[in-house]
């Protein structure tokens, strides 16, 4: 595979920053552009951007304007970046890259692309989506180490410890994950069968309590009696989804731990194995954020929460060795499984087996509609795309798998696209 030298430029398209990445001359790949956005994230300087123009590709990496809005608006973001890249002369194909919750963001936006602002108004999830209009499609999705979607990851974090929604002073000592006598350990933690089902079980149930109390706030506000006129404050003690608020399986590293197929794993030296793929993280060791405000609290609005931030769960809702079960990710529009339900583009998932996001990409990929569609696993990246240095047993054990991982995507994209 040829690499060239990169540039970069700073633009602005509307009231969005972002990085533009060139190969530094004319390429056979030159006419494929690829977006990277992420739902709330700073993503100028993400490792794809200059990797993938790298490679020969025009990529653009936009940030959206206002992480707190609702997911509805941030899917204009993502539609004046498209605009402009299939306004940029010589570019005949635009793909979107998604990751973590930028897939959530991205598989969002190309279900609306394809098929129309209707499908979320028709009464089934949670909110109808707000009018965002016609967006123009892209040729294909790169969905890479997505989590289950910023409404399950919420779910995930929810604590059902907390016992008063107006505070964390009464707390359950029997759902308190960092209770020693409930299986937590710094070290690794392991919690038993039965306390995972209880755990869960009054974590749905929070949940459900948390859309109902929200949905009747929106209500309010629709009717002219909320506390402003457009949206309100919304603060949930203990529900923040930033990764040391994750529940169980950052802590039980026995969960979501393998695949329950065998699918190609990419190795540092370019090979690429066939193999149940097996997580290779260490456990998180967090301590307890339950009395923080910053940090524990998920402090949003109540919009922002119905929109981006929820999901309903079914009496199935269970976490084991190989998959979470029980999300109805299809009652959200916040969800990447859910979404993919409504995406027919060629699609490539792929995940990090340093971290546990990687398993959502089993989910995504069973969930998916694409008729063309791959999946294939990394080994030794982490959830930011970097060696884990600190999950090696010995000094290099995983060499550099970021190269062939760059080069699988482009020889991926070149399959498809390349004229």
């Amino acid at each position: 595979m040829k690499y060239y030298d990169v540039k970069n430029t700073f633009i602005k398209i509307e009231r969005m920053m972002a990085m533009l990445y060139e190969p530094a001359e004319k390429t056979d790949l030159g006419n494929i552009a690829i977006l990277i956005m992420h739902s709330d994230g700073d993503y100028l300087n993400f490792v794809p951007g200059p990797e993938l123009a790298k490679r020969g590709y025009i990529t653009l990496c936009a940030n959206v304007v206002g992480a707190s809005k609702p997911l509805d608006e941030k899917l204009l973001d993502v539609k004046a970046a498209v605009e402009y890249l299939k306004a940029m002369p010589g570019i005949q194909k635009v793909i979107i890259l998604g990751h973590s919750g930028g897939a959530t963001l991205m598989s969002c936006y190309q279900a609306v692309a394809e098929n129309g602002n209707s499908f979320y108004q028709d009464g089934t999830r949670i909110v109808d989506m707000e009018n965002v209009g016609v967006l123009p499609k892209a040729d294909g999705f790169l969905c890479i180490d997505s989590n289950w979607g910023n409404g399950a990851m919420t779910l995930l974090s929810i604590d059902p410890a907390v016992e008063d929604e107006r505070g964390v002073r009464m707390r359950d000592p029997e759902l308190d994950i960092f209770n020693p006598q409930n299986g937590y350990d710094p070290e690794g933690s392991h919690y038993s069968e039965a306390f995972i089902r209880k755990f869960m079980s009054a974590q749905k149930e929070r949940g459900k309590r948390l859309i109902h109390a929200a949905l009747g706030r929106l209500q309010a506000i629709r009717s002219g009696e909320g506390f402003f006129s457009d949206d309100e404050p919304l603060i949930i003690p203990e529900g923040d989804q930033i990764a040391p608020n994750n529940r169980l399986f950052p802590e039980d590293i026995s969960l979501v731990s393998h695949t329950k197929g065998k699918w190609p794993l990419i190795h540092g030296d370019g090979s690429i194995s066939e193999e149940i793929v097996h997580s290779v993280r260490r456990p998180l060791g967090e301590k307890s954020w339950a009395d923080k405000y910053h940090g524990g609290a998920l402090v949003t609005s109540v919009r922002t929460f119905l929109s981006s931030q929820a999901v309903y769960a079914g009496e199935g809702y269970y976490i084991d060795e190989s998959g979470i079960y029980g999300i109805d990710y299809d009652s959200s529009y916040c969800c990447t499984p859910g979404n993919a339900e409504h995406i027919h583009v060629p699609l490539l998932i792929m995940g990090m087996t340093a971290g546990y996001e990687f398993m959502a990409a089993e989910e995504i990929y069973r969930h998916a509609a694409s008729e063309d569609k791959t999946m294939a696993f990394v080994s030794g990246l982490n959830h930011p795309l970097k060696v884990a240095k600190n999950c090696e047993k010995y000094p290099g054990e995983f060499g550099d798998p970021v190269l062939p991982m760059f080069d699988y995507i482009s020889e991926w994209i070149q399959k498809r696209y390349l004229d």
